[in-house]
């Protein structure tokens, strides 16, 4: 089973629009609602492909009905957080083929003590069956990093390989304890770390303590920088039209599947990370993929950049 976490649980609210007219009045389709947030999305991938999951997060307690309904067929464990609203996730979409995505997050309200061991105390009663922990998104207000160390360590524990998609102070708290990788995208790291070029900066983060690294680089491709020297791989998929607001979810998603069956080679993670990435962006929303991954797995090229000094 793959465990997810979500810190920072959100409603994500899509709006597609044809040619806006940015600063006027827009009539726009129906808006659609989803129960949101990196590790419930990870969590919604992994069940399409009929993965064994489990997702964790805490939700206002106005919006547990609506996230228990969205997220049936999902197993799932939503921790309330009395007096709190859940954050919303706006996206407008400019069709046609989702040539432009706009995002508007909010940042949430700070979680109490209170219920975040509430979502510690469902973590620790799922890690002994679970074969991969993902820690994913952004994390509420006034979060203090040893709620982050208590999960990491729970997963140290249990000897558990962890993946954290974070970022800022938290992307460093991972690496600082041990995560076995991280996912953070360009921006990401090079905030997180001050280095510009991303092998270097994905070297500070080894440096601390990770294992590993994988950069996502937009249309760029991926890049994965582990601890072993030659362990440096760029890998590039074809490029698709479509919403690329859950592809980095399905990267995790991907890693967390096959470091569950003890898949670690460097190639294979970057290749079927950015198959399943590429496939997300044609979906119509986050946490899903679309079609078939042959033709993007054959349409894929690798090499290695240099080895790490």
């Amino acid at each position: 089973m793959i465990l997810t976490v979500t810190p920072n649980a959100a409603v994500d609210v899509t709006i597609r629009v044809e040619d806006a007219a940015w600063g006027e009045s827009n009539r726009v389709r129906p808006s659609t609602r989803r129960a949101g947030g990196k590790g419930l999305n990870v969590s919604r991938v992994l069940s399409q492909m009929h993965e064994d999951t489990r997702a964790i997060t805490a939700v206002g307690q106005d919006d547990l009905a609506f996230f228990s309904r969205d997220l049936v067929g999902v197993p799932h464990a939503l921790v309330p957080a009395p007096g709190v609203r859940t954050r919303r996730s706006l996206a407008i979409v400019e069709d046609p083929g989702a040539r432009r995505v706009t995002l508007f997050n909010e940042v949430g309200q700070a979680m109490s003590d209170a219920v975040w061991e509430g979502v510690l105390a469902e973590a620790d009663a799922s890690i002994g069956a679970a074969r991969c922990l993902v820690v994913a998104g952004s994390t509420p207000p006034e979060f203090v990093p040893d709620r982050l160390r208590t999960l990491f360590r729970l997963a140290v524990g249990a000897g558990v390989p962890a993946i954290a998609d974070l970022s800022g102070p938290d992307l460093l708290v991972a690496a600082d304890c041990r995560a076995t990788l991280l996912k953070p995208n360009r921006r990401e790291l090079q905030e997180a770390t001050g280095q510009n070029d991303p092998v270097t900066a994905a070297k500070t983060l080894i440096d601390r303590g990770a294992r590993a690294v994988l950069v996502s680089l937009g249309e760029e491709g991926m890049l994965f920088v582990g601890s072993e020297r030659d362990s440096v791989v760029r890998g590039r998929g074809p490029l698709v039209r479509g919403n690329p607001t859950g592809a980095g979810d399905a990267a995790v998603a991907s890693l967390a599947g096959h470091l569950a069956q003890g898949i670690t080679d460097p190639e294979t993670l970057v290749v079927r990370a950015i198959a399943w990435s590429t496939s997300s962006v044609s979906a119509p929303e986050a946490g899903s993929l679309s079609g078939d991954l042959a033709p993007i797995l054959a349409d894929i090229t690798l090499h290695h950049v240099r080895s790490i000094a």
